[in-house]
């Protein structure tokens, strides 16, 4: 499995499987989520070797209908994550609001530091 197959495992349950990499279709019911790679880590050795592990930032993204929805929906997703058994997340920083009035819809993201197997 890969690390962002992992990552929809372990949010899927929290929005019924509205869970996209990127970006959502743009009738998508809310709540759901979305999910990009940032960044991470690369891991060197002085040889030839591959390593075993591999590391990402991810910027999680949740969007729903009001403020107080968002907000504990970002609870759950950062407790799904620290508790996932696939790989070790922690997030790097406190969430950040959004509001999108043209859209209609308020959203959070929170990036997170998520290491994996390769």
């Amino acid at each position: 499995m890969s690390v962002e197959s992992d990552l929809f495992d372990a949010l899927k349950g929290l929005v019924g499987n509205r869970v996209f990499p990127d970006i959502a279709p743009f009738d998508t019911a809310r709540p759901y989520i979305t999910y990009q790679q940032i960044g991470g880590r690369v891991i060197n050795y002085t040889d030839p070797s591959v390593p075993d592990k591999q590391h990402g930032e991810f910027q999680i993204n949740v969007w729903g209908d009001t403020r107080a929805a968002v907000a504990a929906l970002m609870l759950q997703v950062d407790a799904a994550l620290r508790g996932a058994a696939a790989f070790v997340a922690r997030p790097l920083a406190a969430p950040v609001s959004r509001h999108e009035p043209e859209l209609e819809r308020y959203g959070a993201l929170q990036d997170f530091s998520i290491w994996s197997s390769r």
